[in-house]
């Protein structure tokens, strides 16, 4: 008789496969993936780990784990990722939130830290909503508007308000940039984490984002850049005085972003770096 499938022998045996394929992260991989389909969290699985599994417990796992070979991403299997602390729903209609682009929010919280109780916020490209609800989190007094291109990542964004209790602090419009608001409507601050990836790199990601992430909120066009210049064409007339804009970059713009700010007419212009070191947002202000 041959020895039971227990949750440790199975997370040996999908740890191996995995990394075998050259997955970055194996172990964890394995351990996400069962808890998912067993409803244990992480800490569970290690005090049941002599438990075995039932035959469909294993065809439940077995399905899962063919969906990560595939490439196909951790967080649209979960359905959430976690971002600034809170649990992000997501599906292919969004990108996947990155820790890099907590960055972002910490940007806008810091340069608007003087008008901390009350001011109107523009998230554009707000995908999932991690960053207009994260900042609305924070700033509860605000009033934050999220828009996006996309109806379906538009329908993603007012889901995790709803959950995350931020309904009540925001409103989502679908639409392109700027299109969809009122005119003359202004705004304290305008973030926004825009398609940036030069179009002939789009080839060269990863499986995971070339194959699962939606490709519009990507691709940046020729240099990367032709979202963030229509961006910057429209923000001035749209941020108070004072106001501040915040926009997350590829590692390698933030020198030509900040001179194209510059050249708007915008002041005080500021980089900050990433977790890893790279100059990922670009910010300043409207006198």
């Amino acid at each position: 008789m041959s020895d039971p499938w227990t949750i440790a022998r199975v997370l040996k045996w999908a740890t191996e496969d995995f990394r075998g394929r050259g997955m970055e992260s194996p172990r964890l991989d394995a351990e996400l993936l069962l808890g998912l389909s067993l409803g244990l969290d992480r800490v569970r699985l290690i005090l049941e780990a002599a438990r075995p599994l039932t035959p469909e417990e294993l065809s439940s796992y077995r399905e899962l784990i063919k969906r990560r070979r595939s490439g196909e991403p951790i967080a649209y299997i979960r359905g959430e990722r976690e971002f600034y602390g809170l649990p992000i729903r997501v599906t292919p209609a969004v990108l996947i939130p990155r820790p890099d682009t907590e960055t972002l929010v910490e940007v806008a919280l810091e340069r608007t830290r003087g008008r901390h109780m009350y001011g109107r916020a523009l998230d554009l490209c707000t995908g999932s909503g991690c960053v207009a609800i994260a900042f609305a989190k924070e700033r509860p007094t605000w009033r934050v508007t999220g828009v996006d291109v996309s109806a379906a990542a538009i329908a993603v964004a007012r889901q995790n308000a709803e959950r995350l209790s931020a309904r009540a602090a925001a409103r989502w419009l679908s639409g392109d940039l700027f299109a969809p608001l009122a005119e003359g409507e202004r705004f304290e601050l305008i973030t926004a984490n825009p398609p940036y990836i030069p179009h002939a790199d789009m080839a060269e990601l990863s499986v995971g984002i070339r194959e699962f992430e939606p490709r519009v909120a990507l691709d940046g066009g020729a240099d990367g850049l032709d979202v963030v210049r229509r961006i910057l064409e429209q923000a001035p007339e749209r941020l108070v005085p004072g106001g501040v804009i915040a926009l997350e970059l590829q590692y390698d713009q933030a020198e030509r972003v900040s001179e194209m700010m510059t050249a708007h007419g915008l002041v005080r212009v500021e980089r900050r770096k990433d977790y890893g070191g790279h100059e990922r947002v670009v910010s300043a202000l409207k006198e």
